[in-house]
């Protein structure tokens, strides 16, 4: 259990190696967001999951080279840079098969994935049998091992992430183009294989970067869960973005936090269940698109349904009762109303005590209901819009008008002011200028409403 004492140290970094070790990782978080946001648009999120398998071969033969010019093979600088060049080859193998054969971009990526995967595999085996050599500690860029970092790590990472953010956001509107149509893009005359080519480059230096920080496994989590998150909670590009990095940053930062507090916990995998957390908070509370949120609008939009139906058949059974003459908000037998729709005991009961809740129903005798006043304008506003509604998808739609009623049903709770008033001046043009204009289908056996 950390003492209070070791939390703040944590916090406020103040150990060296801690506040490498949380920086980098909220850069390196920076940077993934940003630039796993790209290829969530692009529909090409497992791509980072194939690069980042295509680098292990990179890492063997790095090793393998630098120990045969003399070297111990643990340089980071030329590791990594075996494994870019290793995950550019992972790349062209990927453009290749997409580009020269039918085959779709999942094949490709399974295949670039799986077959460099093995290759590394072999190649750790056998670097392990080098003379004069111990390539002891490869292993920790499968998992990530982020207490061996050290300054010049730091500030490779940290470079390598300024300059991936720096790119992202510079070629923001090009990239945005390039996943939302690059056919259409490339009719334009924008260079969409150049475009796609150095968001592949961004994707793989922000894989390799984070080789040390989480590692190959783990990293593709690094790429995919913050703009996942991050799409819960906007539907535009801009913030989406800038919610990535956020969450991205927040995920590195965190999770190297409580790493540091638990070093039994190797950081790599604590940042993704951090970023894990961080999407599940996002898909069950995110306002625009989370899952409360979401069911709280649909009993919303679910309880002005049946209000508005309730309102608006007991007007239609006002207006049977009062014939030819004005209709006036007299009482009606509750069964009466009840038959009209298709609501079980249950849900006509609930309806009946959310009217009573709005004040839309006065208090009657047993069996009997009446509109309150308010009650009786609003069901009378209901009405016209609905009517409003199926004169326009009668004249102008073609619906016959035995049918519209359905079809109105479907759209008349979500009618604005706007199109109300769109649809009465198209009503005028009808010549009808009642305050609720009759049903322009059949109802309950009286003869068609003529205009």
């Amino acid at each position: 259990m950390s003492s209070l004492e070791d939390i703040v140290e944590v916090l406020l970094l103040q150990n060296y190696n801690t506040r490498l070790v949380v920086i980098s990782t909220s850069l390196l978080g920076v940077a993934s967001g940003l630039v796993g946001a790209f290829l969530l648009l692009r529909k090409r999120s497992l791509m980072g999951d194939a690069l980042s398998h295509a680098t292990l071969p990179g890492v063997a033969i790095a090793f393998a080279v630098m120990v045969a010019w003399g070297g111990t093979g643990k340089a980071l600088p030329g590791l990594l840079l075996g494994a870019t060049l290793s995950g550019i080859a992972g790349i062209l193998t990927m453009l290749v098969i997409r580009n020269t054969t039918r085959l779709r971009d999942d094949v490709a990526m399974g295949f670039v994935l799986s077959v460099f995967f093995g290759v590394g595999i072999a190649s750790l085996q056998m670097v392990q049998n080098l003379p004069g050599a111990s390539a002891a500690g490869l292993e920790s860029f499968i998992y990530g091992k982020t207490a061996s970092m050290v300054k010049s790590d730091f500030l490779i990472i940290a470079s390598v992430a300024a300059i991936s953010s720096l790119v992202s956001i510079v070629l923001v509107k090009e990239f945005l183009l390039l996943c939302f149509d690059d056919a259409y893009a490339a009719a334009q005359g924008w260079p969409t294989l150049f475009l796609d080519i150095a968001l592949l480059g961004l994707v793989t230096a922000v894989t390799v970067i984070g080789l040390q920080s989480v590692g190959l496994i783990l990293v593709i989590a690094f790429l995919i869960t913050p703009p996942t998150a991050a799409r819960f909670w906007t539907h535009r590009l801009q913030p989406m973005l800038v919610l990535s990095a956020v969450i991205g940053g927040v995920s590195g930062w965190l999770g190297a936090s409580i790493s540091a507090l638990t070093p039994q916990l190797p950081a790599g995998a604590v940042i993704v269940l951090v970023a894990a957390s961080l999407f599940l908070i996002s898909m069950l509370f995110a306002p625009t698109r989370g899952l409360f949120p979401r069911f709280l609008r649909q009993g919303h939009l679910r309880r002005k349904v049946d209000r508005q139906h309730f309102l608006r058949a007991a007007y239609e059974l006002l207006e049977e009762q009062a014939g030819e003459k004005e209709v006036r908000n007299v009482s009606f037998p509750e069964a009466t109303l009840r038959d009209r729709r298709t609501w079980t005991p249950h849900r006509f009961k609930r309806i009946l005590k959310i009217a009573r809740q709005e004040d839309h129903l006065e208090e009657t005798p047993a069996g009997r209901l009446r509109l309150s006043e308010p009650g009786f304008g609003e069901a009378a506003r209901v009405t016209r819009n609905h009517r409003l509604w199926e004169t326009y998808l009668i004249e102008y739609a073609d619906i016959a008008p035995s049918h519209v009623d359905r079809d109105a049903d479907m759209v008349e709770h979500i009618l604005g002011a706007e199109l109300v008033r769109e649809l009465e001046r198209r009503l005028d043009e009808t010549k009808i200028s009642v305050p609720v204009p009759p049903s322009p289908h059949p109802i309950a056996g009286k003869p068609e409403a003529t205009p």
